[in-house]
């Protein structure tokens, strides 16, 4: 079914959810998402290389045209710190990529005109006190791989081993990663103890975005009620400020699809999410009981794309297409719980459809949530 703003409004009357107040949300958030959407406001003009690969699906959703704000929009890596490379493939090895993100700045490649797959041994990390800003573009043409047996990118401003820069490590500006232009395969958390979640990334504070990425077969560990992001793992972000998404493809056809015990695609706690002409299909969250997880199962297996989990959070879907998701619990292709019943939902020109899997709440297919969460959808289709 397709559904609107209006649709809202006459559902909710039916359903007799907080009529009143809940109508009143819905009003502030419409005017929100026009505010937002204000054609005067400058946004992101720039190429794709991924739009048309040689092998595997492209980067981002091709029918999404959302526009996109300055700052979600790829780094500037004209004049890079780090040029891992001399021309030829064999020159591009693991030990020079996780050097390089260990000493931060702009990093690029040099590995040929052909497509490159780097794989890793042992996760490349972010050291806190490096440089404030952490840039790994990939051009189009570089695969990082953990080759099914590791995590491939961490940072984590609270972690003590990748040094203390501040008293309060869960809100800083810094370091700021952006990964672009790039494929991530085969990462594997299923070994990390500690900081779990998060097969191909793990990132807490600072700030994080991703620009024409892909995201394939990564995986975490497969059952358990609070683990999950098979693909990215987020926590903290500066002063709440969102993660972006953008043209990025988490999966995309069968045989690419990410999956772990919650999140098939990504996720968080507490965090907010802006994701932009992107794709997540055939992802899997395989986990089975939910969250507080029933009694006799293992935890898990909510959000077949998405889960955010926490506080004061809020997530924005826009240009994109979700499909072919599946779940063993709930939300089958976004699972979206606010412990303090704050935040809302907000998707705009998106197709959600054919996921598959359970949902405590009847308005949205797919979407599972509070039924007091406000979620506003204009020009998009959920079925």
């Amino acid at each position: 079914m397709e559904l609107n703003v209006w649709d809202n409004r006459n559902l909710l009357h039916k359903m007799g959810i907080r009529k009143l107040n809940y109508f009143l949300c819905l009003l502030m958030a419409l005017f929100m998402i026009t505010c937002e959407g204000d054609n005067s406001a400058p946004t992101a003009d720039f190429i794709n290389p991924l739009s048309h690969p040689e092998d595997g699906p492209p980067a981002g959703n091709p029918d999404g045209h959302s526009p996109v704000p300055l700052e979600a929009g790829p780094e500037d890596v004209s004049a890079p710190d780090h040029i891992i490379g001399d021309g030829t493939p064999g020159s591009c090895t693991a030990d020079a990529f996780i050097n390089a993100v260990a000493q931060g700045g702009k990093i690029v490649f040099n590995c040929g005109p052909e497509p490159v797959t780097i794989t890793l041994d042992r996760p490349a990390k972010v050291f806190n006190d490096a440089n404030p800003d952490v840039v790994i573009d990939g051009n189009g043409l570089i695969t990082l791989s953990g080759g099914g047996k590791t995590r491939i990118l961490y940072m984590n401003t609270c972690d003590q081993n990748q040094h203390w820069t501040t008293s309060h490590c869960q809100n800083q500006d810094h370091p700021r990663l952006t990964v672009q232009n790039i494929t991530f395969s085969d990462g594997n958390s299923r070994s990390e103890s500690e900081y779990d979640g998060g097969g191909a990334i793990w990132v807490r504070g600072g700030r994080f975005k991703a620009v024409n990425c892909r995201f394939f077969n990564n995986t975490c560990d497969s059952l358990g009620p609070d683990v999950g992001g098979a693909a990215i793992r987020v926590f903290s972000q500066y002063n709440n400020l969102p993660v972006y998404i953008v043209n990025s493809t988490f999966g995309g056809a069968p045989g690419y699809g990410n999956f772990g015990s919650n999140g098939g695609g990504i996720s968080s706690i507490g965090v907010s999410w802006t994701i932009i002409n992107s794709l997540f299909s055939h992802n899997r969250a395989t986990g089975n009981g939910g969250n507080p997880a029933e009694s006799g199962t293992s935890g898990g297996g909510s959000g077949g794309a998405i889960y955010n989990d926490g506080n004061t959070m809020t997530l924005k879907i826009l240009g994109t297409l979700i499909q072919n998701n599946k779940v063993n619990a709930y939300g089958a292709a976004i699972f979206f719980v606010t412990n303090d019943h704050s935040g809302d939902i907000r998707i705009d020109n998106s197709i959600i459809h054919n996921n598959t899997g359970g949902s405590w709440y009847p308005l949205y297919p797919g979407i599972s949530m509070h039924d007091d969460t406000p979620c506003i959808v204009t020009n998009s289709t959920i079925e």
